[in-house]
């Protein structure tokens, strides 16, 4: 079993140390090894390591008295939507777990540096499994972040967008529509043909398609193409395809390569 000392104890010490008491009559003081006291020197005078958890006491934007990182939750929210899930552990505390390709080594940094940003002091953790990367940040409040959490897969129940949730996609659309195209989207190679005086002739080109089996999540990703004026049409039952010119080359702008 750990033993977690209190902070009055440690400070207590580590003034002693200070004060120039050895390690052994300070141990005899306060009632601990001489192990313990060369451990606390070494973490928190030599290294200057913060005591206690303070990463897992992070305050919510949403029921505290943080500040929300706007551009990097709207990037976050669209990666939540796609491949994201909220684990809830018997004891009540909540993981948010991130899905992608392991191949796409920038791509999983930009995830780890989003819940950095918009969970400040988190420390997320990646486990890599057959050819896909997870990556993982406890905390308590992401119920209060993303409220489309809830049980079962997203497109078999109804998702709500809270309306401050939507404001920040209204001011961030591109970081939005970012996350989302790279969970669940690509930019693909398409061509056509076409008979041009008595010749049939290929034509080549890009096409961004957004997949997914949700209907409000598709509604949502519509509507952020529509804020940045891109078009788009729904090229099957559960995707999204941007084919103009103009619209790939806006969404190459904002959404950026898969790297």
């Amino acid at each position: 079993m750990v033993h977690v000392r209190a902070d009055e104890l440690v400070a207590s010490a580590l003034a002693a140390s200070d004060a120039g008491v050895g390690d052994a009559e300070n141990a005899a003081q306060h009632g601990v090894a001489v192990k313990t006291i060369r451990r606390w020197r070494r973490l928190y005078q030599r290294r200057g390591r913060p005591r206690g958890q303070a990463h897992t006491r992070v305050p919510c934007p949403r029921c505290g008295d943080a500040t929300l990182a706007d551009e990097a939750y709207a990037e976050l929210l669209g990666w939540y939507l796609g491949d994201g899930w909220i684990e809830t552990s018997p004891r009540g505390v909540f993981t948010l777990h991130i899905y992608n390709d392991a191949t796409y080594t920038d791509l999983n940094d930009r995830v780890e540096e989003l819940l950095r940003l918009v969970k400040p002091g988190g420390r997320p953790h990646r486990r890599l499994r057959n050819g896909s990367c997870t990556i993982s940040v406890g905390w308590n409040h992401w119920p209060c972040l993303l409220p489309q959490h809830g049980p079962g897969r997203k497109h078999e129940r109804v998702l709500p967008m809270e309306d401050w949730q939507w404001q920040v996609v209204e001011r961030r659309p591109g970081d939005f529509l970012r996350g989302l195209f790279h969970s669940d989207g690509a930019r693909v190679a398409n061509w056509a043909t076409r008979t041009v005086a008595g010749e049939t002739k290929r034509y080549d080109y890009a096409r961004w398609q957004f997949v997914n089996r949700s209907e409000q999540i598709l509604g949502w990703c519509t509507d952020a193409l529509d804020l940045v004026e891109v078009p788009w049409r729904r090229s099957g039952r559960w995707t999204v395809s941007v084919s103009t010119r103009a619209g790939v080359a806006r969404l190459d702008e904002l959404v950026g390569p898969k790297s």
